[in-house]
């Protein structure tokens, strides 16, 4: 019985635009790891800081953290990756107190912003809202 609860894995995902991020956490010795990497690595250095930020919050020693993110830049990644990894950890620790604690630090790290490009509009030279030009000659 022990051992079952010792082997509590945890899986996730979060959005951001195009990117799509899953996140597993396990029992461990405190490695996080994205698309495969040491988050050490991760650049440019504020995708590495937005990361941490629910680790820090969070303040759980031990756990493992494997994020797999695909497509998007990278700051939609970062964005989505950081979703997942919260949702993870207040999953895993089952605390309501965690939980408020995320949502008074930043709403984004629970609730997935659903905002999405505007798409191209007919006759405006490739732009979403620009205008065509009048002659008034």
């Amino acid at each position: 019985m022990a051992a079952a609860k010792k082997d509590k894995t945890v899986h996730t995902s979060g959005k951001r635009k195009r990117s799509i991020a899953r996140a597993t956490l396990k029992p461990g010795k405190g490695v996080i790891k994205v698309n495969k990497r040491p988050l050490e690595i991760i650049t440019p250095e504020v995708a590495q800081l937005r990361l941490k930020e629910p680790l820090a919050i969070a303040g759980i020693p031990n756990i493992d953290i494997n994020v797999n993110v695909v497509g998007g830049g990278w700051s939609s990644q970062t964005e989505a990756a950081r979703l997942a990894i919260a949702k993870a950890l207040v999953e895993y620790a089952k605390s309501d107190e965690l939980k408020q604690k995320f949502l008074e630090y930043d709403r984004h790290l629970l609730v997935a912003d659903t905002r999405r490009k505007e798409p191209r509009k007919p006759l405006c030279h490739s732009k979403a809202r620009a205008k065509r030009q009048k002659s008034y000659r």
